[in-house]
């Protein structure tokens, strides 16, 4: 099988939400013996060692650099011809020369996309399975940063246009490839709702649940909670403000030995402050976020802005901590049984679920184990890939997809 791999970073090493669901979804197609070229972008130094390494892997690796601040700025013009910003920012001339290249010269039997964004390189190219992921409706969360955003009506403005146009690119992408993708049933029924003769494929993210293992609980504090996630995202940097802001004070008033712990690369200056209230630390980027869950007896999910199924979510649950998480946060788990994700909506219940299991560690573990035990059953990477392979066969040998 040959496959044109396109997402938005470098699927390596898996340390971020699309990243992790790109490098096993890569590492999956190897195993079958794909011949793969990968297209994508680099955002920081670290980025061009992970291509150079992705590359011995590979066929070819297609990775131009992205430096943001430049990238936004040749965006602007997109504001004067009707174009979705955010396509705009992920164009690159290189990247797609390249790909142009690999459709005439060794046409793929697959070309998998990660990301509409990426959509706008193939959207000419027909003949080729294009397996188009969304994982959610990046249009969506426009939306939502416009019905939220505290910038102003210029911002509410730009966001609103952007959820519009970008819909529109979403819908044509869907109508016309061969198959879509969304992370949960959640993101599905949206789907249905914006695009209604397009049924796409569930497929969930997974988790490792061999490297996302406890060793037990000799460095747990007894009031110790975490927060794991890229701290330049919005989402996460919305979540970890109002949990210090709505939450925190309150909960070390009943603990005052508690810790708060904000896990993640590329804090921003906002995040950054949060280390000076009491209690709380901002890591910034870690080797590896495993250690950090052991030594907590809590992980909090209190995103806002958010709806698919949430890495963090996943991976706090595997290591066996007890999880409180907001609606938006678990939703796209499905029905999870009962004391195994504690869910909580507004700050006087996130006090009160973070609480309660701060002050009863047995009843903590007791939701940590549970916790683990359903992951390892239902959101194993082995599990989730064989959907991506029930999607895609059929369509290779020229039969419907099966849903």
């Amino acid at each position: 099988m040959n496959v044109v791999f396109l997402c938005q970073r470098v699927p390596y090493p898996p340390d971020r939400g699309d990243r992790i669901t790109t490098y096993h979804v890569l590492q999956h197609l190897l195993g079958r013996g794909a011949r793969v070229r990968v297209g994508c972008f680099t955002e920081e130094a670290r980025d061009l060692e992970a291509a150079r390494v992705l590359s011995d892997r590979v066929t070819e690796v297609c990775a131009p650099r992205i430096r943001a601040r430049l990238r936004k700025a040749q965006s602007l013009p997109g504001l004067l011809r009707g174009q979705a910003l955010s396509l705009r920012y992920y164009q690159s001339a290189a990247l797609a020369r390249a790909i142009d290249r690999w459709m005439a010269e060794d046409p793929p039997d697959l070309v998998y996309l990660y990301s509409a964004f990426m959509a706008q390189y193939v959207t000419q190219h027909r003949g080729p399975v294009r397996f188009m992921q969304f994982a959610e409706l990046d249009s969506d969360k426009w939306r939502q940063y416009s019905e939220s955003s505290q910038g102003g009506v210029l911002s509410r403005f730009i966001y609103g246009r952007e959820a519009k146009l970008l819909l529109a690119f979403e819908q044509h992408v869907a109508r016309t490839f061969e198959v879509s993708g969304v992370v949960s049933e959640v993101e599905r029924e949206l789907f249905r709702r914006h695009i209604p003769e397009v049924d796409p494929v569930v497929l969930p993210n997974g988790v490792d649940v061999d490297h996302f293992r406890s060793t037990g609980d000799a460095q747990r504090h007894p009031h110790g909670v975490v927060f794991t996630g890229v701290m330049d995202y919005e989402p996460n940097i919305d979540g970890v403000q109002w949990f210090a802001d709505e939450c925190w004070e309150a909960l070390r008033a009943e603990f005052p030995d508690a810790v708060f712990r904000i896990v993640g690369s590329r804090p921003t200056a906002a995040v950054q402050a949060m280390a000076t209230r009491p209690g709380i630390e901002v890591t910034g980027r870690v080797p590896e976020t495993p250690p950090y869950f052991d030594q907590a007896s809590v992980a909090v999910a209190p995103l806002r802005l958010a709806r698919g199924v949430q890495n963090k979510v996943l991976e706090a649950m595997s290591m066996g901590t007890a999880v409180v998480a907001t609606p938006q946060a678990a939703q796209g788990l499905g029905q999870v049984p009962d004391d195994t994700l504690i869910v909580a909506e507004g700050s006087d219940a996130t006090r009160r679920a973070v609480a309660a299991l701060l002050g009863d560690p047995s009843r903590a573990r007791a939701v940590g184990q549970r916790a683990a035990a359903w992951v390892r059953q239902h959101y194993r990477w082995e599990q989730v890939l064989a959907g991506l392979d029930r999607a895609i066969d059929p369509l290779l040998r020229g039969q419907p997809v099966q849903q």
